[in-house]
């Protein structure tokens, strides 16, 4: 069985998918650079580039939105897209200073601004709707055919009994296996809502803003990550608690008494562990390059600009029979392991794997599988090819936000980039869950770290205070590296320890 916990601090809020103890997915969103996926904006065209068959869109973000020729539609009278023989030019669908409603598809990563798309989509727990399309589908992760008709024949059914009136486009997401006529009918309802709302946004007059945003993480989540097996749902704040619960009894109900509100204190991704190893520990072991496997192999995760890279080592498992069974047990193994650690670090893009050369064809097609199925269990969408003339396994996984280590770490500035420290925020944060664990211990409390980090604490100190309900004091220590800190308690509160 699984839980899903929800910490939410005032500058970060996170919510980690568990399996008996073992961290399977992490989301995090920082309130200075929340995740825009999913928003809808009204953006103004500044740059056709013929040449590249895109263009760029001012979105009011920081840094400029990409579009490509391939995810613009021409609209018709009613508002749905014309689909042409051939493929449209750039110059042909766009011009500078135009107007455009588009949607986040990825968000800005590694410098580049956000990608984007003209063809809307709105998600509610068990359907999506195409408000520009017709078309009605169900999600390819559904195999079973006869599940795949049932849910389609209840779509249409639904449809005739709801309140649109207007044909438009659904598909049946892969949470929706098993659903029924009510759920479907609560999501067609609630979506016709929020349609109707932004239809009318839409109609003021054209300037750069945004005309929809999507839900906290912590509410999105709920979408993405509860399922059937998920035991226990565990949030330590009031407020995320009470919209939470608001949310799942209108829209999951089954899951509205798994929902349980924990203290502060201990910190939950403290509380939780795996044979003696914290959530945070977890995530701190997720950041680095080497992986153990269990049978004593090893995973090396390399992340560049242009793709990841994965080597797979026997290391000290030496197997107890043959080699060519030693080397297919470890691959196996890593198969397993490396489906895990890219679901986990929100890996995407171009995957090499060095799987250890198999020289047996029948190995190699059972690794393959072995990957294939751990796969299955992601919900990003994946590709796996087959094995090169050298060994090698390539793949790919859909990204649409910045992996872990890009969200926790920077380059770092003392070795040119080769190598990463925890950023400021991530130190902020970890300072402000130190602090959280002292609380009892004291009133006031002095924090001794680098210039930048008493800068950040600074900007957040009233908050904190208010947390740990003492007051802070700050001590600038040139000589401290960026991640460094103390914590002095300098009064105790009366009968503490």
């Amino acid at each position: 069985m699984s839980e899903l916990l929800i910490n939410v601090m005032p500058a970060e809020t996170r919510v980690a998918l568990v399996e008996q103890g073992t961290l399977k997915e992490l989301m995090l969103e920082r309130n200075r650079s929340r995740s825009h996926v999913g928003d809808i904006f009204q953006g103004k065209v500044l740059r056709v580039m013929p040449g590249m068959e895109a263009a760029f869109v001012d979105i009011g973000l920081e840094r400029a939105g990409f579009i490509h020729a391939s995810d613009i539609s021409e609209l018709d009278a009613q508002g749905l897209e014309v689909r042409r023989e051939q493929p449209a030019r750039i110059g042909e669908l766009l011009r500078e200073g135009q107007f455009l409603t588009v949607q986040v598809i990825k968000d800005a990563i590694a410098g580049k601004g956000a990608r984007l798309s003209n063809h809307l989509a709105l998600a509610a727990r068990h359907l999506v709707l195409l408000p520009r399309s017709l078309h009605v589908g169900v999600s390819q992760k559904i195999v079973d055919h006869h599940e795949r008709e049932r849910l389609e024949t209840l779509l249409k059914e639904s449809l005739t009994e709801s309140d649109w009136e207007e044909p438009r486009g659904f598909i049946v997401r892969t949470v929706a296996e098993g659903a029924t006529q009510g759920e479907f009918l609560e999501d067609l309802g609630h979506l016709h809502r929020l349609w109707v709302k932004l239809k009318e946004r839409l109609r003021r007059p054209n300037e750069v803003r945004c005309v929809y945003s999507e839900e906290p993480i912590f509410v999105r989540s709920m979408r993405d990550l509860f399922g059937p097996k998920v035991s226990r749902i565990l949030v330590d704040d009031v407020g995320a608690f009470d919209k939470l619960s608001a949310f799942l009894k209108d829209y999951i109900p089954e899951a509205r008494p798994l929902l349980e509100l924990t203290a502060k204190e201990p910190p939950l991704f403290e509380l939780c562990e795996a044979n003696g190893v914290s959530i945070e520990q977890q995530i701190e072991s997720a950041l680095e390059k080497k992986v153990r496997l269990p049978n004593g192999g090893d995973l090396v995760i390399e992340q560049t600009e242009s793709m990841v890279t994965i080597d797979v080592n026997t290391g000290s498992f030496i197997g107890a029979r043959d080699q060519d069974s030693t080397i297919l047990e470890t691959n196996l193994e890593a198969a397993a392991a490396i489906a895990l650690q890219l679901r986990l670090r929100n890996l995407g893009g171009i995957i090499v794997i060095d799987f250890i050369d198999m020289h047996c064809e029948e190995h190699r097609s059972q690794v393959r599988k072995a990957l294939i199925d751990a796969l299955a269990k992601d919900g990003a969408h994946t590709v796996v090819g087959e094995f090169s003339q050298f060994g090698l396994l390539e793949m790919t996984r859909k990204r649409v936000r910045e992996s872990l280590q890009r969200v926790l770490r920077v380059p770092c500035e003392d070795c040119s980039g080769d190598g990463h420290v925890a950023s400021i925020d991530s130190v902020v944060s970890i300072i402000h869950r130190r602090l959280l664990v002292l609380s009892s211990r004291g009133d006031i409390f002095r924090v001794k770290a680098s210039h930048a980090v008493i800068d950040a604490l600074r900007e957040e100190s009233r908050i904190i205070e208010q947390s740990i309900d003492g007051r802070l004091e700050f001590l600038e220590c040139t000589e401290y590296a960026r991640s460094q800190f103390d914590i002095e308690i300098t009064s105790k509160r009366l009968g503490g320890s």
